[in-house]
């Protein structure tokens, strides 16, 4: 029998769509275009789920929420919501909705939600703890097993638009990005949308392995391999088996390792270190690196074979610093969690707080944001609002968007703030080529041999261009 689904929004376009869509995927489906009119609808019949938008043209989606769980404790309800509601979408699932689906919505992510809360056990109480979307997660992991929010910079928007595409494939992919910005839980989040989320995820970090045990936790070792191997040992490819194996840092791995690892890709069997016999296995791998592996291959560093083996997509992570829009959200989501965890109560951020969060660079990027605010929650007392004087300080001191870089180009950047002279349309145009120049020195931590690779000039061309750009602007 099919499930029957209640759609509440007054966008009749969407309504349509949606109902169409669902329909199309076996199920039934019926439509309100009010609030009042959902709720009658509802009372009226049996509902396995409810759909409803938050801002409805009689009354908003918290109202529906409350009077359909009046009704039926154990209603689940999906909120559909915009980026600016987010915060707002966070307290309705406090408030008993199972999850909330983000306009603009994608079909594919709707039936994933939808899909995991139709399974999901009834709960009956004033609010449903295990409703959070996989698929909606950015790169945020906390100490909560994983939860996230959804950010709204074009940034954000684009590296997820790219994880829509590969997630429900066997692609293999290679995760690019600076160390904090979350590979990790986008590994996990690539996991969570594919055919192989009920299966295992497994993370290795080979960034911390040598190369003798390299080979002993990807593959396992029997009873006896080597000094120390007092029992059977089932590696990460194993505990992995069905589902996906994330190595973090991959080009750490040795060459000796990185040979063995391409045999098992090809052949999909491994033999455990001092064994005999081949196991078969099933495993989609993501890998993570903060370096570039073509270029690690081109230094014979890493094995040009095994590079496109991994590389079917790759994915970069873009730094904090290239997300301005999402800093506030999340300053205000490592708020919620982080109150939550000390159980505290403190109010917010005042306003310099805030302009500090959007003028600093934020070399170690979410990781390094989320302690800040943790560190802070914990040093103001509760009801009040964060300060300053909570903060570390090296962000209170840094010097805006530029905190690690060189002298010369705190210099650079300062120059490129205050033009000292009215512009011609040349002289709009060379600085237009400079602001490119800065933006990725930028994104490379004024890496000046990154940059020019990325500027496709050579390390030469670019330092004179600073400093004749330099030299220009002084009076």
């Amino acid at each position: 029998m099919s499930k029957k689904i209640l759609i509440i929004d007054d966008d009749m376009d969407l309504c349509t769509l949606l109902a169409r869509f669902l329909t199309r995927n076996e199920y039934e489906v019926e439509m309100a275009h009010s609030g009042s009119k959902g709720i009658a609808k509802f009372n009226e019949g049996r509902f396995d789920l409810v759909i409803c938008d938050y801002r409805l043209g009689d009354m908003e989606g918290i109202n529906v929420l409350t009077a359909l769980r009046k009704h039926d404790p154990g209603v689940k309800v999906l909120m559909i919501t915009g980026y600016s509601d987010i915060k707002t979408a966070v307290e309705v699932i406090k408030m008993g909705a199972f999850d909330y689906i983000v306009k603009p919505l994608i079909p594919d992510e709707v039936l994933s939600v939808l899909n995991k809360a139709i399974n999901a056990p009834v709960n009956t109480g004033s609010a449903q703890v295990n409703g959070t979307a996989p698929q909606k997660k950015p790169a945020v992991k906390g100490d909560n097993g994983g939860q996230f929010m959804v950010g709204k910079a074009p940034a954000t928007k684009a590296l997820y638009d790219q994880i829509n595409v590969v997630a429900g494939t066997n692609y293999s992919i290679i995760l690019y990005g600076e160390s904090g910005t979350g590979k990790e839980v986008i590994a996990k989040t690539i996991h969570d949308m594919s055919n192989r989320r009920d299966k295992p995820f497994i993370a290795m970090d080979c960034g911390t392995l040598s190369k003798e045990l390299a080979g002993s936790e990807l593959f396992g070792h029997v009873k006896g391999a080597f000094t120390g191997a007092l029992q059977d040992k089932e590696g990460h490819f194993e505990l992995a088996n069905g589902g996906t194996l994330f190595l973090d840092e991959v080009g750490n791995l040795s060459l000796d390792v990185q040979a063995t690892l391409l045999r098992v890709i090809q052949e999909r069997k491994i033999k455990r270190v001092g064994g005999n016999k081949e196991m078969n296995v099933d495993v989609r791998i993501i890998v993570a690196s903060n370096e570039n592996l073509q270029e690690g291959y081109r230094k014979g560093k890493f094995r040009e074979d095994l590079y496109h083996r991994f590389n079917e997509f790759s994915i970069n992570l873009p730094p904090l610093r290239n997300r301005k829009d999402d800093i506030l959200a999340f300053a205000d989501f490592f708020l919620d969690k982080t109150n939550e965890e000390l159980g505290k109560d403190v109010a917010g951020f005042d306003e310099g707080v805030l302009q500090t969060f959007l003028s600093y660079s934020w070399p170690g990027n979410l990781r390094e944001f989320r302690n800040v605010v943790r560190r802070a929650v914990l040093l103001t007392p509760a009801g009040e609002k964060i300060t300053s004087a909570s903060l570390p300080w090296e962000i209170t001191n840094s010097t805006p968007m530029v905190a690690d870089a060189p002298e010369e180009s705190k210099r650079f950047v300062t120059t490129l703030a205050t033009p000292k002279k009215e512009l011609d349309l040349k002289d709009a145009a060379s600085r237009a080529e400079y602001e490119t120049i800065m933006a990725v020195l930028q994104q490379v931590n004024f890496n000046k041999k990154k940059a020019a690779e990325m500027l496709n000039i050579d390390r030469k061309t670019l330092y004179n261009k600073i400093k004749n750009f330099q030299d220009q602007e002084q009076p």
